[in-house]
């Protein structure tokens, strides 16, 4: 069953780890990696990734990706956008706490953060507008 466009926004907003897929260059099959995603219903979805990493530079290049997520439980269901790169933004701490909050244990958002900052690197945001949607609750089994 497709879901309705309040349930795929909802189901999308849900912190899930994503499956982002860009296309690198024309002789290859997509770039797809899992990645950590913000999404709020009705607005831009977001990532962060070191300025040049592979898959900044072809989403930069490409001027757009994909993202898709899924779950198996309760019910099988699943949530694949694809859209444009709206913008990309400067990272900051609020943006890596923003981030990491969704995904972690609040007790363990703070250490993480200042090991991002330490170890892993600059980063930037990238932005998209979701365009197309495919989606489909497809029932428990």
């Amino acid at each position: 069953m497709t879901l309705s466009l309040r349930e795929r926004e909802h189901f999308l907003a849900e912190p899930h780890i994503g499956a982002l897929s860009v296309t690198e260059r024309p002789d290859r099959a997509p770039l797809t990696v899992p990645i950590w995603y913000h999404y709020t219903p009705g607005g831009e979805l977001w990532v962060r990734t070191g300025p040049d990493s592979r898959k900044a530079r072809a989403m930069r290049s490409a001027g757009r990706f994909s993202l898709m997520v899924q779950r198996t439980e309760p019910t099988v269901r699943y949530v694949s956008v694809e859209g444009p790169v709206t913008r990309t933004a400067p990272d900051s701490r609020q943006l890596s706490w923003a981030m990491a909050e969704r995904y972690l244990p609040q007790d363990k958002v703070a250490e993480f953060v200042a090991y991002e900052q330490t170890q892993l690197g600059e980063h930037i945001a990238l932005y998209m507008q979701p365009e197309h949607w495919v989606s489909a609750d497809l029932g428990a089994f």
